[in-house]
């Protein structure tokens, strides 16, 4: 029988170590201070901003909300972001996307402090991720599987890992993480011949293609470790994952469910980041 990787564990442990660093800062008058940026009221969007509000509350940093009507003209919504950007209280800025058809984001992220810029929306933090340069931020979910890993003691170095998907959210920047350690990766997708045997062959397997329980039992090798980074809703409204939870748990070593697993990781990652952006905005003053 496997070990379920829980989430709520992982953020707990990271939980005392992020509020000691709050209170280092604050001692030096520094208060961090996340601000979300939302427009519109998308249900995913605001599910997503209670959560970090609550995240932020229990270490101590401060969370401000700016709401934006969701019919706001591009020029309007870059003057409001710019004010955010520019404001020295402000230490990390999380954007919700997609953005309305009405907005284009390519000008925010161009302008983005990459300090601010704390869930790797800049190209800047993408090269970083990429260049293995320690300044970058990481997409915050792809950042939760490292913290997963690293609590249940599954170290990559020299391990078989198989990504299943290719996003710039979690596939591509989660593949830099793990490679930084000394992993070997294949990044698959959809399209992917004989995806099964590949997922196979991985000691290591990250579920993150975006589609309802494509991982099925035969699709994991025995005692493989098994990370599931999808969120979907079954047929019965359910909350699943890309994994089939049920089946796939009676051959894998480690498993994590969904929910209560990465996604309860990923506040936490973005408290940490806010912490860490504080320290290199108020260092560089």
């Amino acid at each position: 029988m496997s070990t379920a990787m829980m989430g709520s564990d992982v953020a707990k442990a990271m939980k005392e170590h992020l509020i000691q660093e709050v209170i280092e800062l604050k001692e030096k008058g520094i208060e961090p201070c996340l601000m979300i940026i939302r427009v519109g009221n998308r249900e995913d969007d605001l599910a997503y901003e209670r959560g970090a509000k609550k995240r932020m509350e229990l270490v101590g940093i401060k969370c401000q909300v700016l709401e934006l009507p969701e019919n706001i003209h591009q020029a309007e919504f870059e003057e409001a972001f710019q004010k955010v950007n520019e404001d020295p209280q402000v230490h990390g800025i999380l954007l919700f996307r997609p953005f309305p058809g009405n907005l284009d984001e390519g000008p925010v992220k161009a302008m983005i402090h990459p300090f601010k810029d704390v869930d790797c929306m800049s190209d800047i933090n993408v090269a970083r991720i990429f260049s293995g340069d320690e300044k970058g931020f990481a997409p915050c979910t792809a950042e939760a599987v490292m913290e997963m890993l690293n609590y249940y003691g599954i170290d990559p170095k020299g391990k078989r890992v198989t990504i299943v998907g290719r996003s710039m959210v979690v596939g591509k920047p989660l593949s830099m993480l793990l490679l930084k350690k000394h992993a070997t990766i294949t990044i698959c997708h959809t399209r992917t011949e004989d995806l099964a045997g590949t997922c196979r062959n991985a000691e290591i397997l990250v579920a993150a293609a975006g589609k309802a329980k494509l991982i099925t039992k035969e699709m994991v090798g025995d005692g493989a470790v098994v990370v599931d980074v999808g969120i979907h809703l079954d047929e019965s409204g359910n909350l699943c994952g890309d994994v089939d939870f049920d089946a796939v748990k009676e051959r894998a070593s480690y498993i994590s469910p969904v929910p209560k697993g990465v996604g309860s990781v990923t506040t936490s990652v973005l408290a940490n980041h806010v912490v860490r952006a504080a320290r290199y905005l108020t260092s560089s003053c």
